[in-house]
């Protein structure tokens, strides 16, 4: 486990009221003896990998994996390219539906309403996002096949 302790000068927003140009942050001053009451205490330690893997870095391993076997290269290629080919395309859709007059407002309300509701059912309270944790878990679990 590595550390570093270190005592930065206070950020000249902090410590003055009035506006400070840009090019004045980009030169801070050290901090002398005078100063040290001024100065911010920053901490840092950097520590291993813990024992659970985080599920971005099994997502990456996985498309390491299914890249270095040569047989997979050409239809992960294919993959790719129809994403954004279907990224293009919504784009597109999404355009000529904003030039529509009612729709954009009736989708904007739709919109307002599922974010409501999934705010309501899975953020608001702990077991509920818990339940979200293990919903997610679950589908990653099986899109990546584990």
């Amino acid at each position: 486990m590595a550390s570093i302790y270190a005592n930065l000068p206070s950020p000249p927003l902090l410590v003055h009221s009035k506006r400070i140009p840009f090019r004045t942050l980009q030169k801070l001053p050290l901090s002398t003896i005078k100063e040290r009451q001024n100065c911010v205490a920053v901490a840092v330690k950097a520590t291993g990998e813990s024992s659970e893997s985080s599920t971005s870095l099994s997502i990456v391993k996985s498309v390491q994996n299914i890249w270095d076997d040569s047989e997979d290269r050409l239809p992960l290629v294919g993959l790719g390219f129809a994403a954004l080919v279907a990224v293009w395309a919504s784009a597109n859709v999404i355009t000529a539906v904003d030039k529509l007059p009612v729709v954009p407002s009736a989708l904007e309300f739709v919109g307002i309403l599922y974010s409501s509701w999934f705010v309501y059912r899975y953020l608001l309270l702990k077991p509920n996002r818990e339940e979200l944790f293990q919903i997610i878990k679950k589908s990653v679990g099986d899109i990546l096949g584990q």
